[in-house]
């Protein structure tokens, strides 16, 4: 069965607001990586203790926690985003959330990703390492301009780090805009690690993003995949549809329903259910 979930910090800074939006939708679980203006590994003790009795509270659950790290510059230090990385890993077993978001490091603009791939797979593999050790889940996520934009050197980090620690989250937007076909060329090479889904849609002409099945993402194609597969697991509402332009992490509450009832849109067609 598959489940939705969401970054609902793209619906408003109110924790709230946010269940609210969420609770409209019949979605009860929620990818957590703000609240308040404030990133998730940002929060104190108390405020995560405040968020966790609402959710409580409300019947929600965390899918994943949708944290920041690996989204510095490969040539940033890295020992103090090892210890944000602790933080996230508190932080997911508080909330017994299956899963860490993160990212493989940002490329200077205009070099070689190439010549940074040693020290990218060497701090992939120390992030993943301690996973390990902690018992947590890691989600790479395909993001632009970091190393991991492209379904080749995504493979590369899974097959360097070797681990079932360390799987994928899939973002057919993020692959359109590093203009890479996400079904035709990308989910061949990261298929056997996707374990999780980010339903955005983008254009290819304009980088744009758009609800789930107005863009360039074969969407529709993704969805026969899974019907395919009986996937059971979770697809995480990242709408990104702020007017503002293309690259807005904030959708408002109106916004956020269109994506929603874009993606119900695509399941219905392929006759998945979903809770």
């Amino acid at each position: 069965m598959i489940t939705l979930t969401g970054f609902a910090d793209e619906i408003s800074p109110d924790l709230e607001v946010q269940l609210d939006v969420l609770a409209s939708e019949g979605i009860s679980h929620i990818e957590f990586r703000g609240v308040w203006d404030k990133n998730v590994l940002k929060l104190t003790d108390d405020e995560l203790a405040r968020v966790k009795e609402r959710l409580d509270a409300r019947g929600f659950k965390v899918s994943s926690i949708g944290s920041p790290i690996g989204k510095i510059k490969i040539t940033d230090s890295f020992e103090p985003h090892m210890e944000d990385f602790k933080r996230a890993i508190y932080v997911a077993k508080y909330f017994s959330a299956p899963f860490i978001r993160i990212f493989s490091f940002f490329i200077p603009e205009g070099d070689d990703p190439t010549v940074y791939r040693e020290e990218v797979l060497s701090r992939m593999k120390q992030l993943t390492r301690l996973a390990e050790q902690e018992g947590v889940q890691l989600l790479h996520e395909n993001e632009k301009d970091i190393y991991g934009d492209t379904g080749e050197r995504c493979q590369e980090i899974f097959l360097a780090c070797d681990s079932s620690n360390l799987r994928g989250a899939f973002d057919p937007a993020n692959y359109v805009q590093c203009g890479v076909s996400p079904m035709t060329e990308a989910y061949p090479l990261v298929a056997p690690y996707i374990a999780y889904y980010h339903i955005k849609d983008a254009l290819t002409e304009s980088r744009k993003v758009v609800p789930a099945g107005e863009g360039d993402g074969q969407l529709q194609q993704l969805v026969q995949v899974l019907r395919e597969q009986n996937f059971n697991g979770f697809l995480s509402l990242e709408p990104h549809l702020s007017a503002a332009g293309p690259f807005q992490g904030f959708s408002g509450p109106e916004l956020f329903v269109v994506a929603v009832k874009a993606l119900k849109k695509l399941l219905v067609e392929a006759h998945l259910e979903w809770n």
